[in-house]
């Protein structure tokens, strides 16, 4: 079995092309980086440790790699593989539609053959985006056909990988942790399931449950750990007061999931619970700058903060802490991130008040819109206070 699988980054080969090998894929990895794509192709293989006692390690190998650029090599992999997987960050994706349609074009010309499209990235209908972006690189005709053969479920993916410090340029690091679930009910009939992989009929709860677990806690842990100096998440989740907001959090996103879904409110807890240990793990070295990266994507409407906050307040729930990590992250001035830039920008021309409705989309007379404003000023004084 081959699988196309863009992104040859951390995630891409400690999470996907780890799983894709041990499940019998020949796997070709596309990615823009040119050294990486080298050693790629000259190895054909590279070591998986996971973060815990035991450093186990994981050769993965029968892995080969195709610079970005070569579309017409890509389109050419893409037409005869089993499955295409991408883990390049959802912003990214349209950058790769059209090289994916040139591919879907190739394997109409030859047959059109079932082909499955799995974007993993941190997004609710990450696959859904992909297919839309790659529909507008084909023709009303193609897409017809393309609607027969090509199939995008989409998926919630979760494993914490670190930025990587090695010799070894392919080396990665990653926790033993991992969950990749995905909807069955957009796969053809005859798919053959990856071991490893959930398959469930309703994704969304899957999905949202991690997102506004996992990667709200994760920025609320990196905001506010940034504002006190913090280094790595495992230093801040050493410090009891930082981590009661954390857990404030997401026991206020898990009354919202809890609420719209159904989940079992204890079993939720531990889920919570788990993934706050997930954090401390002491062999993972977790940079605060990279989990707080992309302020303004983290803001926005659909994502970590807002979406849950918004759907507790549809349900009569307070947010007080969500407000709190909305306005840390509105307080993330890290000079090399440029999104971080950008709101620091806005908020010296334009204020508080325009930045909040300008990153959030929270309309000013909305309730959660005056609550992320005090707690931006409090939380400014404070910072400054310990200055």
């Amino acid at each position: 079995m081959k699988a196309v699988h863009f992104g040859g980054g951390n995630i891409g080969r400690g999470f996907i092309g780890l799983l894709l090998s041990q499940s019998g894929y020949e796997v070709t990895f596309v990615d823009v980086d040119q050294e990486l794509v080298r050693l790629l192709q000259e190895r054909k293989q590279y070591s998986v440790v996971y973060a815990g006692d035991q450093q186990q390690t994981f050769t993965v190998d029968h892995v080969t790699a195709i610079h970005g650029s070569d579309q017409s090599r890509v389109a050419e992999a893409i037409a005869s593989a089993d499955l295409v997987t991408t883990a390049v960050g959802v912003n990214v994706l349209q950058h790769i539609a059209g090289t994916i349609a040139a591919g879907i074009a190739s394997r109409l010309e030859q047959g059109g053959s079932p082909l499955v499209i799995i974007a993993c990235e941190n997004a609710i209908g990450g696959s859904t985006q992909l297919q839309s972006l790659v529909y507008g690189h084909l023709t009303e005709q193609q897409q017809a056909e393309a609607s027969r053969m090509a199939f995008f479920p989409d998926a919630a993916v979760d494993r914490i990988v670190p930025l990587q410090q090695h010799e070894d340029r392919l080396k990665v690091l990653v926790e033993p942790y991992y969950e990749w679930v995905v909807d069955r009910s957009s796969l053809p009939y005859n798919h053959i399931e990856i071991p490893g992989v959930h398959y469930a009929d309703q994704l969304l709860p899957y999905i949202e449950r991690k997102l506004f677990t996992v990667n709200t806690g994760h920025c609320c842990a990196a905001y506010h750990g940034y504002l006190r100096g913090f280094d790595t998440i495992q230093e801040v989740m050493k410090q009891p007061s930082i981590v009661a907001q954390v857990e404030g959090a997401l026991r206020e996103t898990g009354s919202a999931l809890i609420a719209q879904y159904g989940f079992n409110a204890e079993e939720h807890a531990r889920y919570i619970q788990k993934i706050l240990e997930r954090f401390r793990n002491p062999h993972l070295t977790d940079e605060v700058v990279r989990v707080g990266r992309s302020p303004i994507r983290k803001l926005s409407p659909n994502d970590r903060l807002v979406r849950p906050a918004l759907a507790a307040f549809e349900r009569g729930i307070e947010t007080p802490y969500l407000a709190r990590a909305m306005a840390a992250a509105l307080l993330f001035d890290y000079q090399d991130d440029p999104e971080a830039v950008q709101i620091q920008q806005a908020l010296s021309r334009d204020g508080i008040s325009s930045a909040v409705t300008k990153f959030t989309a929270l309309a000013e007379n909305h309730p959660l819109h005056a609550a992320v404003r005090e707690a931006y000023e409090t939380l400014k004084t404070e910072r400054s206070d310990r200055v």
